[in-house]
C-alpha cells in the first residue's frame, strides 16, 4: 500500500501543468522555489512514517548538509533567523569559560541588511557596533574594523549580502588577532566561496535559510553548522529548550547514566532529560520539512549554477546603463551565490529609486529593497543601545537608492529581458506621467 501511494503521488505531481509566468500578464517573483516530484514523494514518504518531529530525514538532512558545507555539525532549526539567535546565543553559554558572551559586550556588524542578523545580539543584551558598507558589492568596509574594536568587543556577526560574499579571510584573521567570535550569516550565500573556500568555513559558528525565498527551500527552516563540538552541543541545548540532556527526540538514557547526574542544586540522581543548563528555546523543524530538504540538496548545485547563470545575463543586458545605474560587483577573490541582483539608481538618473520600483510592479516585476536599508533608522531601534563608527553615508545610499530584482532558477531569458526592457526604457526615457491634469 505504501508503494501504491508513492507510485500515484508522482502520478499526481506529473499530472499537473507546468508553472508559467508569461511575461506582461504573470507577476514575475523577485524571488520562489523551484519543486519536482521526488519534493513530493519525500514530503508523502515523511508523512507516512506518522513521526512528526525531527528524525530519520532530520538526521539524513543534517549529516549530508554537514558534508556539503565542510563543517563537522549541522543542527536543523524552524528557519533562518532562529539559526541566527542559535548561533549567537550560543556563544553566551557557561560552556566556553572567559570567553563567552555576555551582556554589556560589543558585537560588530552591518546596519544594512536583514534585521535578524543584528536582532540576536540585542535580545541578548549585547550592544551592536556599526560599521559602513562598499557601493556595488554591498559587503561590509573592512577598513572601519580597527576603528570599531574596543575593551567590550567580544564577537563579529555579519551576512554574506544577496549571496555576493564579505572579505570574510581578512575578517577571519581579525577575529584571531584580537580573540573574537565571528558568526557568518549564510542565508543569501549558500555555495558561495572565497578564496577557492566554502563561506560557513571561515566563522566558528554559520547559518543557513531554508525559506522559500532561498538557494533550497524546506517552506520554513534553517540550519546552524560548526565544527566545534563545544559550540556544537551549545547551540543544539539553546536549540532544544536549553537543556542539559542530548537525546534525540523519542530516545532515552544516551548517556547511560539519566538518573546518576549531579548538576546545579538539583538532588542528585535528578531525571537528566529534564535538566536544564542553558535558558534556551524550542526551534526544531518538523522531519516533514526535513524530508524536502533532502531532496532539495540533491539539486543545489544545478539551482546555484542557474542563479550565476541569470545573474549574468543581467548583467549583460544593463551594462549600457552603468552611466545611470550602479550594477553590482563580485568581491574581489570570491565566486558568488547570487541571491538576487542589487541595482542603485544614481542621483542623476531620470528616475529615482522609488519610481522605478513602482513602475515595474505596475508591470508585473517583482523588486525589493535591500531590506531594512538602514537599521538604526527603523522603529523598531528607536530605543536600542547601539553604536556607530564612521558614518554611514553608504548604507543610507542604500535605503535611499538601491532595490534588487530576481534570479532565481525559476527565471529564464523570456522573463529576464522583459525585466531589461522595462528598466531600460524607464531609465533612459523616465517614466511617462498617466492621467490628466488635476
Amino acid at each position: 500500500m505504501r508503494d501504491n501511494v508513492i507510485e500515484a503521488s508522482r502520478n499526481y505531481f506529473r499530472s499537473l501543468p507546468p508553472r508559467q509566468i508569461r511575461p506582461g500578464q504573470d507577476y514575475i517573483p523577485v524571488s520562489g522555489k523551484v519543486l519536482d516530484e521526488n519534493d513530493l514523494v519525500n514530503l508523502v514518504e515523511s508523512s507516512l512514517d506518522m513521526w512528526l518531529t525531527a528524525g530519520r530525514f532530520g538526521d539524513e538532512f543534517e549529516k549530508k548538509f554537514a558534508e556539503f558545507m565542510d563543517r563537522k555539525y549541522c543542527l536543523l532549526v524552524n528557519s533562518g533567523s532562529s539559526a541566527n539567535l542559535v548561533a549567537f546565543s550560543a556563544l553566551t553559554s557557561p560552556l566556553l569559560g572567559a570567553k563567552r558572551v555576555q551582556p554589556g559586550d560589543e558585537v560588530i556588524t552591518v546596519a544594512a541588511g536583514f534585521p535578524t542578523t543584528v536582532n540576536p545580539i540585542i535580545q541578548n543584551g549585547c550592544v551592536p557596533v556599526f560599521i559602513d558598507v562598499e557601493m556595488g558589492t554591498y559587503q561590509v568596509d573592512i577598513s572601519r574594523l580597527e576603528e570599531a574594536l574596543s575593551p567590550k568587543t567580544k564577537a563579529v556577526m555579519i551576512a554574506h549580502t544577496l549571496g555576493n560574499v564579505f572579505q570574510v579571510r581578512e575578517i577571519k584573521d581579525f577575529c584571531k588577532k584580537h580573540n573574537l567570535w565571528l558568526v557568518e550569516d549564510c542565508c543569501d550565500a549558500l555555495g558561495a566561496s572565497y578564496e577557492g573556500q566554502k563561506v560557513g568555513t571561515y566563522a566558528d559558528l554559520a547559518t543557513v535559510s531554508f525559506y522559500p525565498a532561498h538557494h533550497i527551500t524546506m517552506g520554513e527552516g534553517g540550519a546552524v553548522v560548526t565544527s566545534s563540538p563545544v559550540l556544537k552541543r551549545a547551540a543544539e541545548s539553546m536549540r532544544d529548550w536549553g537543556r542539559d540532556c542530548w537525546c534525540p527526540p523519542g530516545k532515552d538514557n544516551t548517556c547511560q547514566k539519566r538518573y546518576n547526574w549531579s548538576l546545579g542544586t538539583l538532588p542528585k540522581g535528578y531525571d537528566h532529560k529534564y535538566t536544564y543548563s542553558h535558558v534556551g528555546y524550542n526551534l526544531k523543524v518538523t522531519d516533514m520539512q526535513a524530508a524536502i530538504g533532502v531532496s532539495q540538496l540533491a539539486k543545489v548545485d544545478q539551482f546555484i549554477e542557474k542563479r550565476r547563470k541569470n545573474f549574468d545575463y543581467l548583467y549583460e543586458k544593463l551594462a549600457p546603463l552603468e552611466k545611470e545605474l550602479i550594477l553590482p560587483r563580485a568581491t574581489a577573490g570570491c565566486e558568488p551565490s547570487w541571491f538576487g541582483f542589487p541595482i542603485t539608481v544614481k542621483s542623476d538618473s531620470k528616475v529615482t529609486r522609488n519610481e522605478l520600483v513602482k513602475h515595474l510592479e505596475a508591470k508585473k516585476i517583482g523588486t525589493r529593497l535591500l531590506f531594512a536599508g538602514n537599521l538604526i533608522k527603523q522603529p523598531a531601534y528607536a530605543n536600542v543601545n547601539y553604536r556607530v563608527v564612521g558614518g554611514l553615508e553608504n548604507t543610507d545610499t542604500i535605503m535611499n537608492d538601491t532595490f534588487w530584482v530576481g534570479v532565481w532558477p525559476g527565471l529564464g531569458e523570456e522573463q529576464l529581458d522583459y525585466v531589461v526592457q522595462h528598466i531600460t526604457e524607464a531609465v533612459k526615457n523616465g517614466i511617462p506621467v498617466t492621467g490628466g491634469a488635476k
